[in-house]
């Protein structure tokens, strides 16, 4: 109980029940609480914030550790003896993909003339199979019998005129060498042209067509 004056001059006891004591002490708890609590809430965000950056640094070492094993170059230490830089690494992984790159489009190339050069090949089986189907055909046409050795002479003998002829054939672009493979399927796979080639051929082993 605690004195106060009143309007009159009078003293007044003022009673402070324990009800009202215990309500500033709730309050007073209740203020800690939030402020603990905002506290922790921007500890957990630091936290995950950290954790985050983290994460993200580990990816990225371990990007750069995928590139220096799968690039030969970046597994080469220089003069110092200490690992290439990340820039170093960028670097030599983007040299060794462009040299991927090319190393593609040469074989695409290669596979393109090879494509080319079995349909020439093919076009001239063909052919041959005609002129020999046609042979055979001739009234009063006596077969001689080959051996397997005089028939792959026969068959180099042919094939040889064949490339020699296919070296005329332009192969500074693809436009020229496409027009190129044209004429001279025209030109030496007709199959006249065949047939003068292989009575030649068969002449020169010595054999009577």
């Amino acid at each position: 109980m605690y004195p106060r004056c009143g309007s009159n001059g009078s003293i007044q006891n003022i009673h402070q029940t324990p009800s009202s004591s215990n309500q500033n002490t709730e309050d007073e708890d209740d203020s800690g609480d939030n402020k603990a609590s905002a506290l922790s809430f921007k500890e957990r965000r630091r936290e995950a914030h950290t954790q985050a950056e983290q994460k993200r640094r580990d990816a990225i070492k371990k990007g750069y550790d995928s590139l220096q094993e799968l690039v030969p170059t970046c597994q080469q230490t220089d003069a110092s003896g200490y690992k290439p830089s990340k820039a170093a690494v960028l670097q030599k992984s983007i040299d060794y993909i462009q040299y991927l790159l090319q190393q593609r489009r040469r074989q695409e190339d290669e596979r393109n003339a090879l494509r080319k050069d079995v349909v020439a090949l093919r076009i001239m089986q063909a052919n041959y199979e005609q002129i020999v189907k046609a042979q055979h055909s001739v009234p009063g046409h006596n077969e001689q019998r080959l051996t397997d050795q005089d028939k792959f002479k026969v068959f180099q003998g042919i094939m040889d005129k064949l490339f020699e002829s296919f070296e005329s054939v332009p192969t500074n672009n693809f436009a020229e060498f496409s027009a190129g493979v044209f004429n001279w399927l025209e030109e030496y796979c007709k199959p006249q042209s065949l047939r003068t080639m292989v009575h030649g051929v068969l002449r020169e082993q010595s054999y009577t067509p």
